[in-house]
């Protein structure tokens, strides 16, 4: 049997490019997005050309009910989930933050990472009828330099993430469920454009010790070892994939 991994905003960035290297590994998805429907249908495309099946599902997981639907849609029992969906939404100093953009922060990055890893136990978790399997929370270089001047609140809501990592592991390792984080620094995707600045990335990646920013795919990477029976000692520690930063 294919394992079957769901993966939260699977359908762009870093999360097109864990569908696809999942997809190669000869694992069926179960892919959420939230509203771009063209990049969902394409992403779709290309992992059912490398083999995979695919079900692409829309919805907001700030809201319960969309991460309930979304695991609903999975057709056989999950093997793995890829806590990926995030934003930072805003690039600013703290006290030149709307209140609701904190509030959007913290909700997308931090209060729906809870809900997905909630879902993820009832899924995965021996005691709730499933077989054991792995959560992977995809955190971030921020979580622990703190993005002065850029996304304070992005930053600490990744924190919160990292903190589930460490405690979700050990709370559901009994239970046949690893929990590995992974946390990317500055990696090339849209989601420095979508907050605000399109050239961020030319602008940050020269000043990484390896002197350039991430692609996607070097993530993926890291994601794909996490949920392998190549990592079946890994749980409850954040893997830093952020060229020495």
């Amino acid at each position: 049997m294919r394992p079957l991994t769901l993966v939260t905003g699977g359908t762009r960035g870093i999360g097109r490019a864990v569908a696809l290297r999942l997809a190669a590994d000869g694992h069926d998805l179960v892919l959420g997005y939230r509203d771009d429907a063209a990049a969902a249908d394409a992403c779709a495309s290309s992992a059912a050309q490398l083999g995979a099946s695919v079900a692409l599902v829309a919805g907001d997981l700030t809201d319960p009910v969309a991460v309930d639907d979304l695991f609903a849609a999975a057709p056989r029992p999950l093997t793995g989930v890829v806590n990926n969906a995030g934003a930072t939404l805003h690039l600013g100093p703290l006290a030149e933050t709307p209140v609701d953009v904190v509030r959007r922060t913290v909700d997308l990055n931090l209060t729906a990472a809870l809900l997905v890893a909630r879902a993820a136990v009832r899924s995965l978790g021996r005691s709730y009828g499933g077989a054991g399997g792995v959560l992977v929370n995809i955190s971030s270089g921020a979580a622990t330099l703190g993005s002065p001047g850029e996304y304070v609140q992005y930053a600490a809501a990744k924190a919160g993430v990292d903190a589930l990592t460490v405690g979700l592991a050990q709370e559901v390792a009994g239970d046949g469920v690893r929990v590995v984080g992974v946390a990317p620094g500055i990696v090339r995707t849209r989601i420095h454009e979508d907050a605000g600045e399109a050239g961020r990335v030319d602008r940050v990646g020269p000043l990484v010790p390896l002197g350039r920013a991430g692609e996607p795919e070097e993530v993926a990477s890291v994601v794909a070892f996490a949920l392998s029976d190549a990592a079946s000692y890994v749980t409850g520690t954040t893997l830093r994939v952020a060229g020495g930063r």
